[in-house]
């Protein structure tokens, strides 16, 4: 996946916003709560969160380390040389959208409308 194809897609989920942090990083939050991050230098890599499971399923993987940081948290990065498909990308991208969407307090699910 290249870094437009992953914006377009993390942007369409709704209410899916993007800005830069740490200078060279595009994070794409719902909420105001990150679910995907991706470094705009290349190669390209990027970061998400997972289910425990998932975690220790994806970090046995090649190219797929715990992300620096926010392993405690469940999240990944994947790096240049990783084994999945764009399928599987795409999938696992999206249970990292729902998965931090359904962490928002009431509140702040209102105040997002989502």
């Amino acid at each position: 996946m290249h870094l437009e194809a992953l914006r377009a897609y993390c942007l369409s989920f709704p209410k899916a916003t993007e800005d830069i942090k740490w200078d060279h990083d595009l994070c794409f939050s719902v909420g105001g709560k990150m679910f995907c991050v991706a470094s705009l230098e290349p190669p390209l890599s990027f970061s998400f969160k997972t289910t425990p499971d998932q975690f220790h399923e994806l970090t046995a993987m090649r190219g797929i380390t715990p992300a620096p940081y926010l392993a405690r948290y469940q999240w990944v990065l994947v790096q240049e040389g990783h084994t999945l498909t764009p399928q599987q990308q795409e999938e696992l991208i999206l249970t990292s959208y729902a998965l931090v969407k359904g962490k928002l307090s009431k509140k702040d699910r209102v105040a997002a409308g989502v």
